[in-house]
């Protein structure tokens, strides 16, 4: 017999991930809990990108460009860390 699962017990595992991309390239930098979170993070790496656009052009680094999705946590590898959020200025975006 199948038991009935209690939905106030099920936990949702849905999460919301910035993602980072250059070109066809796309890492998850930051992982949040609500998507409120994850826009800020996205509106505050973009300011940065923003602030230092001189620096990226000067130095002819692709500039990341940023966006929110959904994502469940078993489709974050084990290893998986988060990026540092001004990493684009030595070049460790991805």
């Amino acid at each position: 017999m199948v038991e009935p699962v209690s939905i106030a017990s099920y936990r949702d595992d849905t999460l919301w991930a910035v993602v980072a991309s250059i070109g066809r390239t796309s890492r998850v930098a930051e992982v949040f809990s609500s998507r409120h979170a994850a826009l800020a993070d996205q509106a505050w790496r973009e300011q940065q990108v923003t602030a230092y656009s001189n620096f990226l052009r000067n130095s002819r680094q692709p500039t990341p460009t940023y966006s929110v999705r959904p994502i469940r946590r078993a489709e974050l590898p084990r290893s998986w860390r988060p990026l540092p959020a001004l990493g684009f200025l030595q070049g460790k975006l991805i």
